[in-house]
């Protein structure tokens, strides 16, 4: 199997941050499940994917660059929005 652009040239906390955050959003409705072809909200699983990249950050306080740190946040923020929004209306 060669390597395409399907694999990212950086491999840093972004590339496990991406894979993480692209679960979680799967599992919000907000993609398409690669194996159903269809969006569905999953809030449990949402919720699981949202607590792993929270750990994720709690774990590596202080260790991150400025920037992954700050991408971290920005990702995790817009996921608990968009749980907070998919969940109020289905809860």
């Amino acid at each position: 199997m060669g390597q395409g652009k399907a694999y990212p040239e950086q491999r840093d906390i972004r590339a496990i941050v991406v894979l993480l955050a692209t679960q979680g959003m799967i599992r919000l409705g907000e993609v398409p499940d690669p194996l159903t072809g269809k969006a569905a909200l999953d809030a449990a699983g949402a919720r699981f994917f949202i607590d792993l990249l929270q750990e994720l950050r709690r774990k590596t306080e202080n260790n991150l660059l400025p920037e992954e740190e700050a991408f971290l946040g920005d990702v995790l923020a817009n996921m608990q929005q968009v749980f907070a929004k998919k969940a109020g209306a289905h809860g």
